[in-house]
């Protein structure tokens, strides 16, 4: 990484340049994971401190093994059984954590730019593990590299995001590393769910599935996140099942085959059927395991950041 990235906040930050390197790494060490070793002590120095606000399962698991993987030590923060319960600051929380010798932070917090206010107010390194609605890097990081491993590259592939945009950071993140990487990117949903200002993104929207599917190589299925919703976007879920949900039926109408992801965790029977999640267009389980690897290798380039920096 650069010696001017000091975190990974968001993916609207980073340079094509700094994601291929990402890539890169992320290359060495899926070949790592496929060994019988499986870990290395590039991180046996460094402790890092999981801080998660908000509940997760997949992210939460991928980034300790990544971070076991490495051999750094890991302390684990649960917000519903630590002081925040009793009314503590964020800024206070995080410096008694580093005041412990942490040196690396990865957080998930429910407010959108929690991760650039705390990178802004104490001395660790921060990686963005989902902030509210705003951004989820690695999550994107992952998705564009299954495309890559997958598809060969990300340039010129023609991708559309369907689902619940509007609530969605996994959406925004794809967006911004899609675009860095040269692809094309279509979001499709109700009108309800699509941020009214999103085609200055310079994305193309599309309100109808059918037409989204056979424009695109790649489409990438959203969840529908009730627990963001405040009003009622649609009528049912049955309802939008029907319009938006992605089925056989549906992929055998397509005059070609197009490959299938989702970040999880999976409404079965809503956004995608459990045939289509289980079979071979989708790359689901690949997402998950090279996520470990992508992890991995965003963890490392910042500690060779850090440590570059006491050098000198």
């Amino acid at each position: 990484m650069p010696a001017t990235l000091k975190h990974l906040l968001g993916i609207k930050g980073l340079s094509e340049e700094s994601i291929q390197q990402i890539f890169e790494t992320a290359d060495n060490f899926k070949q790592l994971l496929n060994s019988p070793v499986k870990k290395t002590p590039s991180l046996r120095d460094f402790t890092v401190a999981n801080l998660f606000f908000e509940n997760s399962t997949r992210t939460r698991v991928s980034f300790e093994l990544a971070e076991k993987r490495l051999g750094a030590d890991i302390v684990n923060f649960s917000s519903s059984t630590s002081s925040v319960k009793k009314g503590e600051t964020l800024i206070d929380t995080v410096n008694n954590i580093l005041s412990m010798k942490v040196d690396m932070l990865v957080m998930r917090h429910p407010a959108p730019g929690a991760c650039m206010f705390l990178a802004r107010h104490v001395n660790a390194q921060i990686v963005n593990a989902g902030d509210g609605t705003h951004e989820h890097p690695t999550q994107a990081l992952l998705d564009a590299y299954s495309i890559r491993e997958k598809l060969g590259s990300v340039y010129g592939k023609k991708v559309v995001i369907v689902g619940d945009v509007l609530h969605s950071r996994v959406a925004l993140s794809n967006i911004f590393c899609l675009q860095k990487l040269g692809a094309d990117v279509m979001v499709c949903g109700p009108k309800t769910l699509i941020p009214r200002h999103i085609a200055e993104l310079g994305v193309k929207v599309e309100h109808n599935l059918v037409n989204a599917l056979q424009w695109c190589d790649v489409a990438n299925m959203l969840r529908i996140q009730l627990e963001r919703q405040d009003i009622k976007y649609f009528p049912s879920l049955r309802e939008y099942s029907m319009q938006f949900g992605l089925n056989q039926s549906i992929l055998n109408q397509l005059d070609k085959e197009i490959v299938i992801m989702h970040p999880g965790p999976i409404n079965r029977g809503v956004e995608i059927s459990s045939e289509v999640a289980d079979g071979n267009n989708s790359i689901i389980l690949q997402q998950v395991e090279n996520g470990v690897a992508v992890r991995m290798a965003v963890l490392y380039l910042l500690a060779q950041h850090q440590l570059e920096q006491s050098k000198s």
